[in-house]
């Protein structure tokens, strides 16, 4: 599954883990995206969303 909300866009962030001496090592955060069957233009798709689009009402879900 892309790991990518079709809505907005959000996609994974890179950056450092920071342990408590301060040693770097790399890590991923990860938006939390669902796979939904929503009406897209009058149709219904599945599409990739996240749930903060999910939640503001961005998305429509089908029924």
């Amino acid at each position: 599954m892309a790991n990518k909300c079709d809505v907005c866009g959000k996609a994974p962030l890179s950056g450092n883990k920071v342990s408590h001496s301060n040693i770097k090592s790399k890590r991923k955060w990860a938006p939390n995206i669902k796979k939904i069957k929503a009406v897209v233009n009058n149709s219904t798709k599945r599409i990739n969303v996240c749930t903060r689009c999910l939640r503001t009402g961005k998305v429509k879900r089908a029924i």
